[in-house]
């Protein structure tokens, strides 16, 4: 014991003993097992991709998806994180795929062929459709009521001349670039491919959405389907695509001349003022693109904008959203006015009818962002942010190995839901659902003592740590696998 000495304490000297074997970094991971299981998720993996070694030992294709994902939500940003993971014994009898060494799991993802990859969508859809089923009566209820696609791809830079599969782009940076569709309600991903930087999205946009389609729950497959996607998808292709599957389109457009010229036929009679959106009004006029299909609308976007607020340089992305005639001129010229417009306009076939609904519309379209936040999650809650490795196939199983860990984090949402919206998690924003970060903070990375007692394995957490006690009760409430 210490003494106490003019009113501080002075602690003895503290020794370091000898690791204690039965201590864990990743506690919450006894939650992710305990759902991937009821989920199936390995099984449905396995079955869907098929074999990749002749001999059936070892580590199959859905041990290394959920393996990369795990130690992607234990934090790790390398393949050399498996190793580490391994390290951990007691963690290794809680997690899901134990032993995964770092070069059998590059071995293995060499393996994939082009078709295995595409058919690990055909594993997550099964897995998704189970976690639909094993949602409360009331969320699956408002899921079949309406689904949203959302496309979008994202940059991720590497470094390195040697790395396959990898280009640069048009700012000169050199990239991967996942392209990605997610059903927009529930934040799960339902098709992933993984292209270089120098790929046009808009050439596989109308295959990406059919392989989104079929990845949704067959219960939800005749509801109201609605696909968003921002100017990189302006493409009558992909409209015409949505038509033929039943979706409604809603597709940013580049601003091309004669959408300028629309302008000079609206009125201020013709504006409505937006919803949750100082200073922005929407407008619709009757423009059809030639290679888009009948019906389509054009639902116009200007928001009022401070002259402040508009850089003096033309490369300037907000400056490139003015109106052609302002948009070279110096600020100094850009009027007396303290303010400016800045417009946007978007491809519609939804209903625009009506002032009501043309601002409903437009509020849906804004809220695309969904996707923007699932990449963000999947960059910086799990390790897209990089691709590990020189072959293309292994940087591809890291893209699938993050995405699956966006995945677990909103089955887990899904499954351990509140009534009210809320989630055991308790975190109490963007609708209960954490975002990797706080789930690995609050949940996996927990450290905690692994113990035997009577033939049970025991997990003793540090004080003030309720949140796995909780989440195992609610998923063990659930039927397993028949």
């Amino acid at each position: 014991m210490g003494s106490v000495v003019d009113g501080r304490r002075t602690l003895a000297k503290v020794r370091v003993g000898v690791p204690d074997l039965s201590l864990t970094q990743v506690s919450g991971m006894a939650a992710v097992t305990e759902l991937v299981d009821r989920l199936g998720v390995i099984a449905e993996l396995d079955e869907a991709v098929g074999p990749i070694k002749e001999r059936d030992r070892g580590f199959g294709p859905g041990e290394l998806m959920v393996g990369l994902a795990c130690a992607q939500l234990a934090g790790q940003d390398f393949l050399v994180g498996l190793d580490r993971v391994r390290e951990d014994a007691a963690g290794q009898k809680i997690s899901p795929v134990p032993g995964l060494p770092s070069t059998t799991a590059a071995g293995l993802a060499r393996r994939f062929t082009d078709p295995q990859w595409t058919a690990v969508e055909a594993g997550i859809a099964a897995v998704t459709e189970r976690a639909y089923e094993l949602s409360p009566a009331a969320r699956r209820a408002r899921l079949a009521a309406s689904v949203t696609i959302d496309l979008d791809t994202s940059d991720v830079e590497v470094y390195g001349r040697k790395k396959r599969g990898v280009a640069y782009n048009h700012e000169g940076r050199r990239v991967g670039r996942p392209h990605v569709a997610c059903w927009a309600e529930t934040e799960a991903v339902l098709a992933a491919e993984l292209f270089s930087g120098n790929d046009d999205a808009r050439a596989s946009a109308p295959a990406m959405l059919r392989r989104a389609l079929k990845g949704l729950p067959r219960a939800v497959r005749g509801a109201r389907i609605r696909l968003r996607a921002d100017t990189g998808y302006f493409d009558g292709a992909l409209a015409r695509a949505a038509l033929a599957e039943g979706a409604e389109f809603a597709i940013g457009a580049k601003r091309i001349a004669p959408l300028w010229r629309l302008l000079d036929g609206l009125s201020e009679d013709d504006w409505t003022d937006a919803r949750d959106m100082t200073g922005a009004q929407v407008a619709v006029a009757s423009y059809r693109p030639n290679w888009w299909p009948t019906g389509t609308e054009i639902l116009i976007r200007r928001v009022k904008l401070d002259i402040s607020q508009v850089s003096a340089d033309p490369r300037s992305r907000r400056r490139r959203t003015l109106h052609p005639n302002q948009r070279t001129l110096p600020l100094d010229e850009l009027g007396s006015a303290d303010w400016i417009y800045a417009y946007s306009f978007i491809c519609t076939n939804i209903d625009v009818s009506t002032p009501a609904k043309a601002v409903a519309v437009e509020y849906w379209y804004r809220h695309r962002t969904t996707i923007e936040n699932l990449f963000r999650d999947s960059k910086h809650g799990a390790a897209l942010r990089h691709l590990p490795s020189g072959y293309k196939e292994v940087n591809t199983a890291w893209m699938h190995g993050a995405l699956l860990a966006v995945n677990i984090a909103a089955w887990l949402h899904e499954l351990t839901g509140k009534p009210d919206g809320e989630t055991v998690t308790g975190h109490g924003i963007r609708g209960g659902k954490a975002m990797i970060a706080t789930l690995r903070h609050r949940l996996i990375c927990v450290p905690a003592r692994l113990i035997s007692h009577a033939g049970q394995a025991i997990l003793r957490l540090p004080p003030g740590h309720h949140l796995l006690a909780g989440i195992l009760t609610t998923l063990r409430t659930l039927p397993a696998i028949p």
